[in-house]
Formats: C-alpha cells, sequence, structure tokens
C-alpha cells in the first residue's frame, strides 16, 4: 500500500480547498474567489486572464491520456519535471531520517532537490559502459532509503536503462522508484516503463513538455503513477500550480502532435549528421550512442575545447566533473545551420592549435 510509504503527518492532511475545488464547472457567476470581474489588460490577449485556472488539471489530464492511451486518474501536471521531483521527496522522504538514492552519472537535480529538503541523498555508480546494474544498486539501499531515482534515457549519457533491470529493482526493493524519461519521445515506445505503473504501485514516471515537445519556455512536465499517489500529489501542490496560459499552451500541442513527431524526424536526421562529421574532424573522440537530443563525447581536453567554443559564443556543456564523465562534454543537436557553425568552430579551434604547437602562425 502507498499509504504505507507516506510521511506519516501527510497522510491525514486536509488540503486547502481553493474556490474552483469547490465549485469546479466553468460556468457561472463567480463571486467566490475575490477575482477581478473587469478582465485583464493585456494586449492581444485571446482568452481573459482575470479567473483562475483549473486547480485539477481536468482538460489537460484528460487530452494527455487519450494521447497515451490511459486513465486520465494516473496523471499529474507539474511546473516541469523538477517541481513534481520536490514533490515526490516532500510525500515520501522525512527531512534528517530519510534518503533517496541516485544512479550516478546522473540529473543533477534528484540531489539538489532532496539536498534543499536535508533529506539524505546515497549514491551508486552505473555500469563503466553507463548500462544499470539493478544489482548494485539494491546492495546500496539502506533501512532509510525510501526513492531510487532512476533516468532512462539516461541524461547526460544518452542511453536507454536496461527494462529486465528496472524490473528487478522494483521486484526486490519495497520503496518508490522514479523513472525520468524525460527524453524518452526521441526514441521507440517500447523503451518506455509507463505500461509497468499498472502492476507496480510504487513506480513513478516522468516525463515532460521541454524535449521533444519543444516547450520548455512554459516549463510543464507530468507524472504518471498509481492513483493513489497522484491523490496524494494532489493534496500537498499549490492550489493553482499550473497557469492559464500554460494549459492553453499544451492543449495546442495535444491538437499538433504531428508538429512533434516531424521535428523528432529532423532532430534524428541532425544527430546522425553531427555523429558523422564529428568522427570526421576527431577521430579519436568517443561519441556515445544517443537515445536522445544529445551527443556525450569523451575527448582529451574536452574542457578547454569547451571553454574555447563559448568564447566563440557556441554553447556546449561540460560533463567532465561528474562520476565516470572525464574528459566528457555533452552538444545538444540543433539546426544544421547552429550544428555546422559548432563543426566549423572545431576545426577552427583545432587548426590554430597545430599552428601553435608548430610556432607557426
Amino acid at each position: 500500500m502507498i499509504s504505507e510509504l507516506i510521511r506519516p503527518h501527510l497522510k491525514s492532511l486536509t488540503p486547502y480547498q481553493s474556490a474552483r475545488d469547490i465549485y469546479n464547472s466553468s460556468e457561472g457567476i463567480f463571486l467566490d474567489a475575490n477575482e477581478s470581474a473587469f478582465g485583464s489588460c493585456l494586449p492581444g490577449q485571446e482568452f481573459s486572464f482575470n479567473r483562475y485556472p483549473d486547480p485539477a488539471q481536468r482538460a489537460m489530464r484528460q487530452a494527455l491520456a487519450k494521447y497515451l492511451q490511459i486513465e486520465d486518474s494516473t496523471i499529474f501536471f507539474g511546473v516541469g519535471s523538477d517541481e513534481i521531483i520536490n514533490l515526490v521527496i516532500t510525500l515520501f522522504a522525512e527531512p534528517s531520517l530519510d534518503s533517496i538514492l541516485v544512479v550516478e552519472p546522473t540529473y543533477g537535480m534528484y540531489e539538489t532537490s532532496a539536498r534543499i529538503q536535508n533529506v539524505g541523498v546515497k549514491k551508486c555508480l552505473l555500469n563503466n559502459d553507463f548500462t544499470l546494474n539493478a544489482e548494485n544498486v539494491l546492495a546500496s539501499v539502506e533501512v532509510n532509503t525510501k526513492i531510487i531515482f532512476l533516468c532512462s534515457p539516461n541524461n547526460p549519457t544518452g542511453n536507454i536503462l536496461e527494462r529486465e533491470q528496472i524490473q528487478m529493482i522494483l521486484t526486490n526493493y519495497r520503496g518508490i522508484v522514479v523513472v525520468d524519461e524525460a527524453y524518452i519521445d526521441f526514441g521507440s515506445p517500447s523503451n518506455s516503463v509507463i505500461d509497468l505503473v499498472k502492476s507496480n504501485s510504487r513506480l513513478i514516471v516522468l516525463r515532460t513538455m521541454s524535449k521533444a515537445w519543444g516547450l520548455a519556455a512554459i516549463r510543464l512536465g507530468y507524472a504518471i503513477a498509481n492513483e493513489e499517489t497522484i491523490s496524494y500529489l494532489f493534496r500537498i501542490k499549490a492550489p493553482y500550480s499550473i497557469n492559464v496560459s500554460t494549459e492553453k499552451l499544451f492543449l495546442h500541442a495535444m491538437a499538433n502532435i504531428e508538429l512533434m513527431k516531424s521535428n523528432i524526424v529532423k532532430m534524428c536526421i541532425e544527430r546522425e549528421y553531427l555523429y558523422k562529421e564529428l568522427q570526421k574532424i576527431l577521430p579519436e573522440a568517443i561519441l556515445y550512442p544517443s537515445e536522445t537530443n544529445y551527443i556525450l563525447i569523451r575527448y582529451e581536453g574536452a574542457s578547454q575545447l569547451q571553454k574555447e567554443l563559448m568564447n566563440r559564443k557556441i554553447v556546449i556543456r561540460d560533463r567532465g566533473t561528474q562520476p565516470l564523465l572525464m574528459d566528457c562534454v555533452r552538444v545538444t543537436v540543433g539546426t544544421r545551420q547552429e550544428n555546422d557553425a559548432l563543426l566549423k568552430g572545431i576545426q577552427e579551434l583545432l587548426l590554430q592549435r597545430r599552428l601553435n604547437e608548430t610556432g607557426d602562425n
């Protein structure tokens, strides 16, 4: 039972009831929430901003449920996946007592969110080839380990975590397992573990609209989980966490799914192009396979290359300080023009290095 894992004081929490929780119809004369009855003053607005948004996220949940072919009662939206990460830790982990487990190298917000809440952070490593070792993860679990965070495809390595290894963890661990699928849309749907939610009440799957959907600016993520878990997340979230503009833009995206799919195809073409061209100009580098919109590169002097590119206003991410990632940088796949600018920048920097080494100018 999920209730056995919830922090005791939250089990009996009476959530704040907003005006729109008490009366949830969109029709009526609204004199209950102290909103302005005289509209808003934004230029060129397509709809009014003077009314609070739906705290239950009904239209959004219904639209996403139809797309994913799941029950809307298993969906929860947050202000980016980051908010949901924070809420999950709040829900299950007791500050100064409990801990989470992260499998490195991985997305840094799991640890940051835990430390902000004074929740402990335990760590273990992926294998050297970045595959998931369930036995190692399970051996790292302690009595007070309440949540295991996994990222698949993993950021920043770009690889899918093996389904069998995730299932082994779910079978042998009695706490919450969060699988962050922020980049899942770039690969095969079969890579997802959403289908395991029905049979695993302790599994929470995270996704975002920031990556494949191209909506990073609106800050919207969602969780798919057991209905009981979703109900508890609704209890502890801010009353009106998703604003009306975000809701409208999300529903517009849901009505234009083919555009998202078309952009993924374009990205895959550019990713393969970038791979091939980088292999030509950096033959000594290791380019790791990717199921995402970025490429992890291991190259001696990568950190210096990143700095020199930044001086040219070409920005890539140095990942060399993370475990297992010495001399690694992460490069997001851009447009053809952006990718060519990156390639040209690298070639010019390499040429300058050779000239400096030979003393020619």
